[in-house]
């Protein structure tokens, strides 16, 4: 379990809405960072947040958009229409 706001060693961020699975390494990884920090401070991750996170805000996602790349970015366009015959 990881919390997704640090918890600094308050209590009351170890509520279930800011708690997440994330696996040992990412853990890790993330430590004391801001979420936002974490998911964007990488071209991979910014691009797995284009690819699924259609849900987010379009400022994040442009964002996401910017650090991923245009290959990324065009990757991910070409995955979320719906007449495209590949899901890779």
């Amino acid at each position: 379990m990881d919390h997704v706001t640090p918890r600094k060693g308050k209590t009351a961020y170890d509520r279930r809405d800011n708690l997440v699975l994330a696996c040992p390494s990412c853990n890790a990884l993330k430590a004391d960072q801001p979420f936002l920090a974490f998911l964007l401070g990488r071209r991979s991750r910014a691009a797995s947040l284009l690819r699924y996170g259609e849900h987010l805000s379009p400022m994040l996602l442009d964002l996401a958009r910017e650090i991923a790349g245009p290959e990324a970015a065009a990757r991910a366009a070409r995955l979320a229409d719906p007449d495209y015959p590949y899901l890779d």
